[in-house]
């Protein structure tokens, strides 16, 4: 069977030439122009998506290394405030001991000194005392001398007689009125003195026993 005439038209060109499909395209040349020196042959966009992910890891790291470093310098910190803490509670505790010692040596020992200076009073009386023929007059100039000594041991624990002279206004902080006397001294002054008072460290310890002048 002889071929169709438009089967031929199809599939043969004149000259034996083959026909090309369509659907092929032809590859594009490279181009002439040289690179630019130092560019990269993919450069990325720094803003992308791509580039975010690859400067990630970094930042993770020297954030890492800066929280790092100040969880070493905070261990370190509270080492030394720890430190500080339990020197100050041992000075503290230390201070604490020495205070009631002390104020159980003070309330035991209080009147050790008081006591050290009345012995030579007591000496002084066991000697008067000896004496199996003593005259009035050598009793009494021992007897004197041993009141000097009291009186300084007295004043040396800081206890001090209330003495007022005549005429001195009268205080009732220091001195106990035991009657009014009328006289020709200004109204409320001493008149006597019937009984020393005495302070001890500036504290009364016993008031003077007055008379006092009446009001005119």
């Amino acid at each position: 069977m002889a071929p169709s005439p438009i089967y031929e038209a199809c599939c043969f060109k004149p000259n034996n030439t083959r026909m090309t499909h369509p659907s092929t395209t032809p590859p594009i040349p490279p181009s002439s122009e040289p690179a630019a020196a130092g560019a990269s042959p993919n450069p990325v966009n720094p803003l992308s998506p791509a580039s975010a992910s690859a400067d990630l890891p970094e930042l993770e790291v020297q954030t890492l290394e800066s929280c790092q470093a100040e969880l070493v310098a905070l261990q370190a910190k509270n080492h030394d405030l720890a430190d500080q803490y339990l020197r100050a509670k041992a000075d503290t505790e230390n201070a604490r001991r020495r205070a009631e010692d002390d104020v159980s040596k003070a309330r035991k020992f209080a009147l050790e000194s008081f006591a050290d200076s009345l012995l030579p009073v007591i000496d002084s009386l066991e000697a008067g005392l000896s004496l199996s023929e003593a005259s009035l007059e050598q009793l009494r100039e021992g007897s004197q001398a041993t009141l000097r000594q009291l009186i300084s041991a007295l004043e040396r624990n800081k206890v001090v007689a209330i003495s007022p002279a005549a005429g001195d206004k009268f205080d009732p902080h220091q001195h106990q009125a035991i009657s009014v006397v009328p006289c020709e001294q200004e109204a409320n002054t001493v008149v006597t003195v019937l009984q020393k008072g005495y302070l001890i460290a500036e504290r009364v310890l016993r008031p003077a026993l007055v008379t006092v002048a009446a009001a005119k």
